[in-house]
């Protein structure tokens, strides 16, 4: 008698309900991770730009102004005071300034709040201020 090998329709049932209970636990978890994701994306990205901040300053001896914003990281300021030891070819390593994970322009203030020299902040998934989850603000100062 030839006995031929393989699977029977019974271990395949078997596995598919398998996988069909993983994927019932799983998926949610998964579909959150995007969303994580794009938070550490922002963190990221405000580390990225506040040591281009820390690095024009070194050359300029100031922030840019609120005025100039961000995109005096990758374009010489027009509006004073006028750095005089501009980095040619720009702090960050782009044409443009970066927007947030969320596709919102990052928002730059210097001088910043409660006497800080600067501070940058996304807003978020929703692009308004406040919220909590994927939603909360993602402020320079609260990262360490």
């Amino acid at each position: 008698m030839k006995k031929t090998e393989g699977f029977t329709l019974l271990e395949l049932m078997i596995v598919v309900v398998i996988l069909g209970i993983l994927a019932t636990f799983l998926v949610p978890k998964i579909m959150q991770k995007p969303d994580e994701a794009r938070i550490v994306k922002a963190k990221s990205d405000i580390k990225a730009i506040e040591l281009a901040l820390k690095m024009y300053k070194l050359d300029n001896g100031t922030y840019p102004t609120t005025e100039q914003g961000l995109k005096a990281l990758v374009k010489k300021p027009e509006l004073p005071p006028i750095p005089a030891n501009w980095k040619q070819g720009g702090y960050l390593d782009a044409t443009d300034v970066p927007k947030d994970p969320w596709g919102n322009a990052y928002i730059y203030r210097s001088p910043g709040d409660n006497g800080r020299d600067y501070e940058i902040i996304s807003l978020g998934a929703d692009g308004k201020e406040g919220g909590s989850g994927v939603n909360a603000d993602i402020k320079s100062w609260e990262l360490k």
